[in-house]
């Protein structure tokens, strides 16, 4: 099982979105991640889709979204080199005790802590999702109280269009 990006430039209309992840829950493809917002042209909207499956799933999700009336584009981005991000909001238990070491992670990881209460931190990490994996994992022994992701978007690098 391969991971795929794929991102599907479609109408900007109500319903859209619906129809696609209808389309990939009645296939019995699995949205590991979807974010959607406005692209570069009035009107369109661009979704970045990460799933899994072989090269022949891929096929043919791409052929059925194809066959839905809004959807205009579709690129498998994870075929070229890419750049993808992903944002996190962890909130984690911050005793005053323990803040200078949650701090050092905080800053090995090039994150960013936007809010502080009386006993615990709001942190931001921007970065692949290996690195927001890797963030999770070392703030969950101090006790992570919320977690919040984005999910993945991405861009073929370079000028390809």
């Amino acid at each position: 099982m391969k991971k795929h990006t794929i991102a599907v430039l479609v109408n900007d209309q109500p319903g859209v979105l619906q129809r696609v992840s209808g389309l990939f829950g009645r296939r019995g493809f699995n949205i590991e991640s979807i974010t959607v917002g406005t692209s570069e042209e009035a009107g369109l909207s661009r979704m970045v889709i990460v799933t899994s499956g072989d090269d022949k799933t891929l096929e043919q999700v791409t052929k059925q979204l194809y066959k839905l009336i809004d959807v205009i584009k579709v690129v498998d981005l994870s075929a070229n080199p890419m750049v993808g991000r992903e944002l996190a909001l962890i909130k984690v238990n911050a005793e005053p005790s323990s803040r200078p070491e949650i701090l050092g992670v905080v800053d090995t990881f090039r994150a960013a802590v936007v809010d502080i209460g009386t006993n615990t931190l709001m942190v931001q990490v921007v970065g692949d999702s290996e690195k927001i994996d890797a963030m999770v994992e070392l703030m969950k022994p101090y006790g992570i109280r919320e977690l919040s992701r984005t999910g993945v978007t991405a861009m073929i690098r370079g000028n390809h269009r």
